[in-house]
């Protein structure tokens, strides 16, 4: 979606074993932010990622720069209590502060521009949502967030009706034009960053004060004090983590709109899922501008093979609430959703020098940039208020009830395994589509490409064993447990599994 003119500068393979302070594993925003706070410290830092600077999930946000919390800072009292939701709002407000900062002092041309941000009721004139309105409001004064109001009268009232939350100074950018100044910035720092380098295994530092290391599939070996795992969700173990989290697909439209038909803003409903609006350049000249409209969430790799109705699903909504022309952008996106509404960033349980930054649910900007705030600071073994606030290790008591169910709805996936397949026959496979089919006591990934060739995987995730679904929307291949996701050739596209689906083959008289 986000346009070509806005290049991602290109960065060169992995060709030599390394030995560094530190190795950071991903480049999009939590492992760029992080980097460059460290290149500045004047600590020796290595990038590595296995495709282009800003790639994965950062390249699909929308870029909403919010100290508006999307769990809810009412939540977050309930659940962690009011010095919580205090260090929360703090950490929000420093995480936009520090974007703009850094735009400002790298001179990086990102569109970068303050705005407010109204949270809106999914209901017209409902009095339920009014009351939730009320006591977000009521939650984010607690926490701090003192010029949070509540307006009857705000810029889209009259077609949505009701009153709004309105939260000043958030602010959006144009993610690609940012990531790839920062990518620069993190270089005129000292820091290397290294692309095409798919890592394979990450070990821990020893007790005896050893390195980490990280080792990639083409055999090189980056050594380092400490190593940063922000892959949107970790790699580097099979369970600790996700078990405390679950991924979610989001959905997301561009529509040409009439300029000025829409107030230039953020803004979001009281809808579950929610839905979340923004102009792609309030400042931008010409009759036209883009609206950018996401939502309509589910569970990875179990929406049922509807992906593309999730998009039909959303152009309606939009189109019942704003003057859209035609729709010219789909895409997804996936988040990680902590089961106690707060993102995970600190030292990865039961670790010594490994350090993880995931659970960003919808804040991923916001969030990522906190990372690169914290990860520093207790990687030099500083104390940080925020630091007990995102521990990975914790564990929240109020939460389990979510725990619970997101667990069980894991465990029911494995159910799949005694499945038939999708279909009962490679012949009943479309063109450029892919579907399971069992063979015996395994199943199979089996996709056609246009031009009628084959390619056969096993349906099996590497990482905990579960049966992969197609995504016919993006089409991949989607974990429905922990949110890995394959290229149709198997390849990985989103951990945590490290591996490809494993190669297999159909019957002699499974063929067609």
């Amino acid at each position: 979606m986000w346009d070509a003119t806005a290049e991602l500068p290109a960065f060169p393979p992995l060709a030599e074993d390394l030995d560094t302070d530190v190795c950071v594993v991903g480049a999009g925003i939590a492992g760029l932010t992080t980097a460059y706070h460290l290149a500045r410290a004047g600590r020796a830092v290595v990038v590595l990622d296995d495709g282009p600077v800003g790639g994965g999930e950062t390249g699909r946000t929308t870029a909403h720069l919010a100290t508006a919390f999307d769990d809810y800072y009412s939540e977050v009292e309930r659940l962690h209590g009011a010095r919580a939701s205090q260090l929360l709002a703090e950490s929000f407000v420093a995480g936009v502060d520090a974007i703009e900062r850094i735009v400002r002092e790298e001179d990086i041309a990102c569109d970068f521009v303050r705005l407010d941000g109204w949270w809106f009721p999914a209901v017209r004139n409902g009095g339920e949502e009014r009351d939730t309105l009320v006591e977000e409001r009521d939650a984010a004064h607690r926490a701090g967030l003192t010029d949070v109001t509540l307006e009857e009268q705000w810029p889209l009232a009259e077609p949505l009706g009701g009153p709004a939350l309105r939260f000043p100074r958030q602010a959006q950018f144009h993610i690609h034009r940012y990531i790839a100044g920062l990518a620069r910035a993190v270089v005129k720092h000292g820091g290397r960053i290294f692309m095409g380098a798919h890592v394979s295994g990450i070990e821990d530092a020893s007790e005896d004060g050893g390195r980490c290391t990280v080792t990639t599939d083409a055999g090189r070996t980056v050594r380092a004090a400490d190593v940063v795992v922000a892959t949107n969700v970790p790699i580097n173990d099979r369970v600790a983590m996700h078990t405390k989290q679950a991924p979610y697909r989001t959905y997301v439209i561009g529509a040409r709109v009439r300029r000025g038909a829409v107030p230039p803003g953020l803004y979001w409903d009281t809808a579950e899922p929610y839905h979340y609006v923004r102009l792609l350049d309030p400042q931008g000249s010409g009759d036209t501008d883009v609206l950018i409209v996401g939502g309509e969430d589910h569970k990875t790799g179990q929406g049922g093979d509807d992906e593309p109705a999730r998009f039909d699903a959303l152009e309606r909504w939009t189109r019942q609430r704003f003057p859209i022309e035609a729709v010219e952008h789909r895409w997804s996106g996936q988040v990680i959703e902590p089961v106690d509404a707060i993102a995970f960033i600190g030292r990865n349980p039961g670790s010594r020098r490994l350090w993880i930054a995931t659970g960003d649910s919808g804040n991923g900007m916001t969030h990522g940039t906190i990372a690169g705030l914290l990860l520093p600071a207790l990687i030099a073994g500083e104390d940080h208020p925020w630091a007990t606030l995102y521990d990975p290790s914790r564990v929240t008591l109020k939460a389990t009830g979510e725990w619970l169910k997101e667990n069980v709805n894991v465990a029911a996936q494995y159910r799949e395994l005694a499945t038939p397949g999708d279909v009962d026959d490679v012949a009943q496979v479309p063109a450029g589509e892919g579907r399971v089919i069992r063979r015996g006591a395994t199943k199979l990934a089996v996709h056609r490409d246009h031009d009628g060739t084959l390619t056969v995987r096993s349906a099996i995730c590497p990482h905990l064993w579960c049966v992969v679904d197609w995504n016919s929307a993006e089409k991949t291949w989607d974990c429905p447990c922990h949110g890995s996701r394959f290229a149709p050739d198997g390849s990985v596209i989103n951990g945590p599994s490290r591996a490809p689906l494993a190669e297999a083959s159909l019957d002699d008289d499974g063929a067609s």
